[in-house]
């Protein structure tokens, strides 16, 4: 598996993590959660008090916050200039903000060339997001687009958050801003590379979503 990528993207809920962090385990390989760097990004702005819809303001300050992402699938991390954010970054105040951080030009640029510099080092590795097949690694060697139906997604996003039941519909609202904000915004949008393979798992136990990648990746080696 070595210098092997596994490019894993799609919308909020779809099962990135859990599919990313389990493959990434059982093939022995590094893993990187790229939107957890920009749910840094954006944590490090709101505690410095940064507009975040001040797009000059946040490109300003973002080549000073230093991100570090540890690749253990078994144990990922995420610092902020030395301090563990984990989670602090899965706040409601950080989900809200994500989306308009994540727009700004230069934030892309130096996040995807933190994330290049990840991937280099790793010697084989899982990524997960939404611009890894189309934009961060578009040479992976096995590119998978990861879908759900928002309502499944919504029901799984508010039991991780330890939500109540009556919360689904607005978890679903959020989603649905989400998947529109990302997949408009200009600097490397969400969006299905062309080569990339759809694994819709609405309907799917993340053990089977797992083994079809795994599966993929057997086929491409």
């Amino acid at each position: 598996m070595k210098n092997l990528v596994v490019a894993m993207d799609g919308p909020s809920g779809s099962g990135k993590s859990s599919t990313s962090r389990g493959v990434a385990a059982r093939l022995l390989l590094a893993y990187l959660d790229t939107g957890s760097m920009y749910r840094a990004m954006t944590w490090a702005m709101l505690q410095q008090g940064i507009d975040v819809n001040d797009h000059d303001a946040v490109a300003a300050r973002a080549a000073q916050v230093q991100i570090l992402s540890g690749t253990d699938p078994l144990d990922p991390t995420i610092e902020v200039d030395g301090t563990d954010v984990a989670a602090a970054i899965r706040t409601a105040e950080v989900t809200a903000a994500v989306s308009a951080v994540s727009a700004v030009p230069q934030v892309r640029a130096i996040l995807v060339d933190k994330q290049r510099a990840i991937i280099d080092a790793a010697g084989g590795i899982v990524v997960e997001g939404r611009d890894i097949g189309s934009t961060v690694a578009p040479d992976a060697a096995v590119k998978v687009y990861l879908v759900a139906d928002v309502e499944a997604r919504a029901v799984r996003r508010s039991a991780e958050m330890g939500a109540e039941p009556s919360a689904v519909g607005a978890t679903r609202e959020t989603l649905a801003t989400r998947d529109r904000l990302d997949s408009t915004r200009k600097a490397s949008p969400l969006i299905k590379a062309d080569d990339a393979v759809v694994i819709d798992s609405t309907f799917l136990t993340l053990e089977r979503v797992i083994d079809a990648v795994v599966d993929m990746v057997t086929a491409a080696r």
